[in-house]
């Protein structure tokens, strides 16, 4: 298991994972919304998942969000790369009720993200904007190449947690240990 800390003015967080696990999740940032997200997501990456996050919610759930993508970010970062030996690449399209979500993902040590989730408001007290913030900082810090699709669905809710989890099987699928693959790039290196 992995052990990443980040403290700032904002925000104080230690995130604690083992990329191959059982799904297990233990989350407290203090945002309910978004611990219900990170849950779902370690359980459908097969991750075993720990989040502490103490943040400056008395002004908003931003620094919290962004910066927990931020470390659990930078704590997969530290384990995946330099890639060798596992699929790279990774897609999934999960439904949740009416809703549907695709994701497709490279784990190319590049960061990048297209977000097309016509999401907006709030989902109770949750600013429904957060949610791209905190998928720029994953896929910025650890890095990758992630593209989010919205495929159908009315509930936001549904859409946010049909992407958490379609970004977790995606990446337990490009995560996925291959023997063969050596060194999954024609550069020969990731």
């Amino acid at each position: 298991m992995i052990e990443k800390r980040r403290e700032t003015k904002e925000t104080q967080i230690t995130v604690k994972l083992e990329l191959y696990g059982k799904g297990n999740a233990k989350i407290d940032t203090g945002v309910g919304f978004f611990d219900h997200m990170l849950e779902a997501f370690a359980k459908h990456a097969h991750m075993d998942l720990e989040v502490d996050c103490k943040g400056d919610t008395h002004i908003d759930d931003h620094h919290t969000v962004e910066d927990v993508g931020i470390v659990i970010g930078q704590a997969l970062n530290e384990v995946i790369y330099p890639v060798k030996q596992i699929e790279r690449f990774g897609n999934a399209t999960v439904v949740m009720d009416e809703a549907s979500v695709t994701c497709d993902i490279d784990l190319s040590n590049r960061g990048f993200l297209v977000f097309e989730l016509p999401i907006g408001g709030k989902v109770g007290n949750f600013d429904v904007e957060l949610v791209e913030e905190f998928f720029r900082a994953f896929a910025f810090n650890l890095p990758l190449t992630l593209h989010l699709i919205y495929n159908r669905g009315k509930n936001k809710h549904h859409i946010i947690e049909a992407s958490f989890k379609a970004l977790a099987v995606a990446l337990r699928r490009a995560a996925a240990v291959n023997e063969n693959a050596g060194i999954p790039s024609t550069k020969g290196v990731l």
